[in-house]
């Protein structure tokens, strides 16, 4: 090789090699810790995660190449492995936290202020001290809402379109998974009101209490009952819709999962939604957004689920007008 042809290709090369370096920094591999609030086991949990993981890979990011990401699972009830799974993942230093449902957000929110932590599903994101607004977090933390609590209204109507001789609704939750229970509690009782219904708490701590509480509200006549969304309602809604069936009594569901597995109705936001929107924020951040910037976004899609089969056990008639509305009538 002559010595001009060789002093040039040694320059194009010095030239190349800056780029390559660049290209090999710009593809480094971000972590990203995820914190569940399910059985690893969980059906409805793995759904959510691959939504996660389909919508992540759209915008560009495959696992092994340029991202890797760490699942913790820790069922609600179970306090000491959510906070021991929440400080595993903080002192790994990811680059983000996806976290989902509200105690595990609250469990990391509380060990970093410099990590940024992205929410797919939390309840009343302001009360419950994440963000200091939904325009402005202005924290470390942002994410995706579930439903307002304007919704305990419409649950409730529900209910009495599918029971019309309903006169006593309670509202069913565990106290400890949902601290906000009061967010949903207030306008339930006031809806109750305006229905002519007594409205009433129907608190349940663990598994073992939930025959006794569901037991109480069928010794009533005309009783009714309506589940908010709450993490261990979400785990336990097997045997929660088996022993409203058991018990005979009517009951409205937050998620479809529930009309699902035997419910007579549900109403609520689609989590699947949830979790490809948050796939959306955590893009962003890793691509240099700040989560003090980016809103808190409220859900935009609902599903409206009746289960006939539980309304002919039941004994009640659905409205044809209320079929007619459902996104999904199960037969």
């Amino acid at each position: 090789m002559r010595r001009r042809d060789f002093l040039g290709a040694l320059g194009g090369a010095a030239a190349a090699w800056p780029l390559a370096v660049r290209a090999q920094q710009a593809q480094r591999v971000r972590r990203v810790g995820v914190l569940m609030g399910y059985a690893e086991s969980d059906q409805e949990g793995q759904a959510f995660i691959s939504a996660f993981r389909e919508e992540f890979q759209k915008l560009g990011w495959a696992e092994g190449r340029n991202i890797g990401i760490d699942y913790r699972w820790a069922v609600p009830d179970d306090a000491e492995a959510r906070q021991r799974f929440a400080k595993e993942i903080v002192a790994q230093q990811p680059d983000l936290i996806l976290t989902q449902n509200t105690p595990n957000t609250a469990a990391l929110s509380q060990l970093t202020r410099t990590i940024p932590i992205v929410f797919a599903t939390a309840s009343d994101p302001v009360g419950s001290g994440f963000v200091a607004g939904y325009a402005r977090p202005g924290g470390n933390v942002t994410g995706f809402t579930i439903m307002e609590p304007e919704l305990a209204g419409k649950w409730l109507e529900l209910l009495r379109e599918m029971a019309p001789h309903t006169k006593r609704a309670a509202l069913l939750f565990n106290p400890t998974t949902a601290a906000y229970y009061e967010y949903y509690l207030k306008p339930f009782i006031a809806a109750a009101a305006s229905f002519g219904v007594e409205g009433i708490a129907a608190p349940v701590r663990d598994r073992a209490e939930l025959e006794t509480v569901i037991a109480a509200q069928a010794r009533e006549p005309n009783g009714g009952l309506v589940a908010i969304p709450d993490s261990f309602l979400n785990v336990n809604r097997a045997e929660i819709t088996s022993l409203m069936a058991r018990y005979r009594l009517p009951a409205v569901y937050p998620f479809r999962f529930f009309a699902e597995l035997g419910g007579l109705v549900s109403y609520g936001n689609d989590f699947l939604d949830n979790f490809r929107r948050a796939a959306t924020y955590v893009d962003r951040i890793l691509k240099g957004a700040k989560p003090s910037e980016l809103p808190v976004q409220a859900p935009v899609k609902f599903d409206l689920v009746v289960n006939l089969k539980t309304a002919k056990a039941l004994g009640l008639d659905v409205p044809l007008l209320l079929q007619q509305r459902a996104n999904a009538v199960i037969e």
